[in-house]
């Protein structure tokens, strides 16, 4: 076995979520986006965008990460 730098890429086949929102919450998302419009100077559809804000969210939760490191660790 050649013990390369890279690791092996992860599954990236990508998984359709449907969802049901409130008004307010879809009523943010797109100030959100008319937002990140006026930032970037792009529109982005509001479908583009929230898998990007869930990332930015879980990979920002300290917690979460410690959680889920102490899960990985216990299921070896």
């Amino acid at each position: 076995m050649v013990d390369l730098k890279l690791a092996k890429l992860p599954d990236r086949t990508p998984v359709k979520l449907a969802i049901t929102i409130t008004p307010d919450l879809q009523a943010a998302l797109q100030a959100y986006a008319a937002v990140y419009a006026t930032a970037y100077g792009v529109e982005e559809p509001i479908v583009e965008l929230i898998p990007a804000m869930l990332s930015a969210f879980l990979d920002s939760d300290r917690n979460f990460a410690r959680a889920r490191d102490a899960g990985e660790r216990r299921s070896r």
